[in-house]
């Protein structure tokens, strides 16, 4: 098994790598959408975060209304790290469940947005880091999440910075073209990943 960690700053593409990856056969263990499913409806998750937040953070169908929790953590330091001390403890717990249940021979892609910050480079084989600039990033955000610019602004500002992620990363795929050249250079980086899952499946005598 080749463990590779995947991440991105937000509007970078780092979902469309994902996907692709997946398309080419890694197993993806998305940790975006594994932190909705732990404080999905009736989990333990919503519980807690219901116990700390208040019902106002419910829905009227009673599940998470997230864009009304996100506005209320986003500036407030201690509340988001209580929110994040619900979630990513649960989040890798699943992570881990479904990592080993694939395939031995498999290559696993974690896509974890927050890899860096939190401190998780050094937990895989090989990290990914996918790139492109503020401005394409903003454009992005604003044009296909229709995101207001304060707001894609202070997101991009919230997470480390470019530099910090290249620091980190093992392979940086730029994503500041088409999508075409995004896919040709993830293609080229499974080819890469493929062989070196092979190479340690067969020292390993797998």
């Amino acid at each position: 098994m080749l463990r590779v960690g995947l991440t991105g700053g937000i509007g970078a593409g780092k979902s469309e790598v994902s996907r692709r990856f997946a398309e080419l056969g890694a197993t993806v263990i998305d940790a975006d959408l594994l932190a909705r499913e732990v404080v999905g409806p009736g989990t333990s998750g919503l519980d807690e975060v219901v116990r700390h937040f208040g019902t106002g953070v419910l829905s009227r169908r009673g599940d998470l209304d997230r864009a009304s929790l996100a506005a209320r953590v986003f500036h407030d330091a201690d509340e988001r790290r209580v929110l994040e001390s619900i979630i990513h403890p649960r989040v890798r717990t699943r992570a881990a469940e479904m990592e080993r249940s694939a395939d031995p021979d498999a290559v696993v892609v974690h896509a974890i947005p927050l890899l860096v910050e939190t401190g998780q480079a050094g937990s895989f084989d090989v990290v990914v880091v996918v790139e492109a600039s503020r401005v394409e990033r903003l454009r992005r955000l604003v044009r296909d999440r229709a995101m207001p610019q304060h707001q894609a602004e202070s997101r991009i500002e919230s997470q480390a910075s470019a530099q910090q992620r290249v620091e980190a990363a093992d392979v940086v795929i730029d994503n500041n073209g088409s999508l075409d050249e995004l896919l040709a250079q993830v293609d080229q980086v499974w080819i890469d990943l493929a062989k070196r899952a092979e190479v340690g499946n067969l020292s390993s005598g797998g």
